[in-house]
């Protein structure tokens, strides 16, 4: 059976998350009823990161498998035609290894949070950032942020829904860095928690307006216990960035 990767931009708002579930439209099960539409087979398309409602994406990867080969850019254009109007676009679809799975191959996964620091309402990036109208200093938000970088039990700013094994994970990169009026704050790790980020991003505002220190920030990593976070962020600020797979299960050139 030919396997192919999917990548994939999508507005996460109409959505009640990346999985599939039995309270609302998915992502997935848009992508799989357009497959359908496309091929006449019901199959289930894996992916690299379970995103919650409200959170976007611009370059989530899946893979499914066919009963015969595409061409990449047929298939990505078929899928397309059948998506519309929905806000999902597959950006590319090659084929790839058997062997290639979205979410056990990858590598590490990069996350984006944008923060809109202004007074005025949002009205082209509404549901799309997060506005806070209070000043921030996001140069007191970089340094507080590297106090997280690193191996950690992340207890304190994971949902008490998070179905991980264990709550030790290693956060290879946590930056933020303001350019006008947006501060964003981008993330890097082989896997994250639920609600890691967001968590991460609500008690970095607090750092940014000043009401917590960076001492505060560790010690609230410290305590490893949830009541300790700041507020969790809202999903609109929230994209998947990309996700790195290893070289050797790079797409074979069939697309």
């Amino acid at each position: 059976m030919p396997r192919f990767r999917l990548t994939i931009e999508y507005d996460g708002g109409p959505f009640v998350g990346w999985q599939r579930q039995a309270n609302g439209r998915s992502v997935q099960g848009a992508i799989e009823e357009a497959v359908f539409g496309v091929t006449g087979a019901r199959v289930t398309i894996r992916g690299a990161g379970r995103t919650d409602a409200g959170v976007h994406a611009l370059g989530q990867v899946a893979h499914l498998d066919l009963t015969r080969d595409w061409p990449g850019d047929r298939l990505a254009d078929a899928l397309n035609a059948h998506l519309r109007p929905a806000p999902i676009a597959i950006l590319r679809a090659e084929a790839v290894a058997g062997d290639f799975d979205a979410r056990r191959s990858a590598l590490r996964r990069h996350y984006r949070y944008r923060i809109v620091n202004r007074r005025a309402p949002l009205a082209l990036d509404a549901g799309r950032a997060w506005r806070v109208g209070r000043p921030l200093d996001a140069e007191a938000m970089h340094a507080a942020a590297q106090r997280l970088v690193g191996t950690h039990d992340f207890t304190t700013f994971r949902s008490t829904d998070c179905q991980a094994r264990s709550p030790l994970k290693t956060l290879d990169r946590l930056d933020v860095a303001r350019y006008g009026e947006e501060i964003v704050i981008e993330a890097s790790a082989r896997s994250f928690l639920h609600n890691q980020i967001r968590s991460f991003a609500g008690s970095l505002e607090l750092v940014g307006e000043g009401k917590w220190s960076a001492s505060m920030l560790s010690a609230a990593l410290d305590a490893r216990d949830r009541r300790f976070c700041g507020p969790v962020a809202p999903p609109d600020g929230l994209y998947l960035l990309r996700v790195d797979y290893p070289e050797r299960l790079s797409p074979s050139g069939r697309s």
